[in-house]
């Protein structure tokens, strides 16, 4: 029985730009670690080979550093490593893969397949058929060759691309770098190695994207996960096991806040985040004064918890209740300002009007607390 590791889409040097530095730094961290744990499984397993079905580098501009670090973090499994470019890293006639070969970062364990030739693996008897992107994007088929390819009698056909299968990937049904929906059959495979669809996914029985090994994204896609391939026997159908790979919990979420029990079962859920959490959440509804200063206690807490926590609040209203006004004495021209500010959290500047209206509010509540 032949072991196969499959992954793909590792995005090395992702800069994470929408994020505070200090958490760009620890997302972009995490994707070495998760190929140093790529390695740790694929010698747990026994696999005969770990295929990387491209955009293994988010750019074709990373620094020489982060080249030697990801190959580096290869070192944990001595067995053969396979890879292609993606559209990301593809293979140009000046690309990353050339300067790593200038710098003599490529490991002696790496086949790095730059063209559409067979690369058999003879202690596995396996054929690798690879259709490597040489530009970002193609509109034709580069798996087309697979199905003339000739392989030795008894040898295990096993394709590596990266694209978009035609007709499954309703995003990118006419996007570039497409795939027959077929190939597996046509080309006679036993396995197709897929990257580009960043979540895990079964296309059939011998077709199957990886995913990114560590989530990149807040799309719920089953990302965070490498494929274990068994397979017995050429025209033997492979068993697929999905592996946990991934350290981080992207979540995204959309939280109402009409009444008291809304805003109590957000604060139990903010309570619940740790490190490994990063978040987007979205807030809507309206809250009184004293529901949101509990609100801004509670997502500080959480932000100190998280790894990330992003709030957005456009969509959240102020309604200072009679009470909160008496408590703020709230009369005359101040009085005035706070209801021209509630009335002007339903146009275009809503959210600056709620958040004046919330500093207003904190402003009369410490000289009140101060008169007290």
């Amino acid at each position: 029985m032949i072991r196969l590791l499959h992954t793909a889409d590792w995005q090395i040097g992702k800069p994470f730009g929408q994020f505070e530095p200090d958490e760009a730094v620890l997302l972009s961290e995490a994707r070495f670690l998760a190929v140093e744990r790529l390695a740790m499984l694929a010698t747990e397993h026994q696999v005969d080979a770990v295929l990387v079905a491209g955009d293994v580098f988010d750019a074709q501009t990373v620094a020489d550093k982060t080249l030697h670090r990801l190959f580096n973090a290869l070192a944990g499994f001595p067995g053969p490593w396979v890879m292609i470019p993606g559209n990301h890293d593809a293979a140009l006639a000046e690309s990353v893969w050339r300067r790593a070969e200038r710098l003599d970062a490529l490991p002696a364990n790496l086949h790095l397949c730059l063209r559409p030739e067979p690369l058999h693996l003879e202690a596995a008897n396996l054929v690798v058929l690879p259709a490597p992107l040489t530009q970002r994007h193609t509109y034709q088929d580069l798996t087309d060759w697979f199905d003339l390819a000739a392989t030795p009698e008894g040898a295990l056909r096993i394709g590596l691309a990266h694209g978009s299968v035609e007709g499954i990937l309703i995003e990118a049904i006419d996007s570039p770098n497409p795939i027959a929906l077929d190939r597996a059959d046509k080309a006679r495979l036993d396995y197709l190695a897929l990257g580009d669809w960043h979540g895990a996914k079964r296309i059939d029985a011998r077709s199957w994207y990886a995913g990114t090994p560590e989530p990149d994204r807040f799309k719920a896609n089953d990302a965070g996960r490498a494929l274990l391939v068994e397979l017995d026997a050429p025209g033997i159908e492979p068993r697929v096991t999905q592996l946990e790979t991934g350290r981080y919990r992207w979540r995204q979420e959309t939280r109402t806040l009409r009444v008291a029990s809304d805003l109590d079962a957000l604060l139990e859920w903010l309570g619940a985040l740790g490190g490994d959490d990063v978040v987007a959440l979205i807030l809507e509804g309206s809250l009184d004064l004293a529901a949101h200063r509990r609100l801004e206690i509670a997502l500080g807490q959480a932000r100190g918890r998280a790894r990330s926590l992003r709030v957005d609040t456009q969509a959240l209203r102020l309604e200072p209740t009679v009470e909160d006004l008496d408590a703020l004495a709230a009369d005359g021209y101040v009085g005035e300002v706070i209801d021209e500010l509630r009335e002007q959290q339903g146009g275009s500047d809503g959210a600056v009007a709620r958040d004046a209206l919330a500093l207003l509010a904190g402003l009369l509540d410490e000289r009140r607390e101060k008169r007290a």
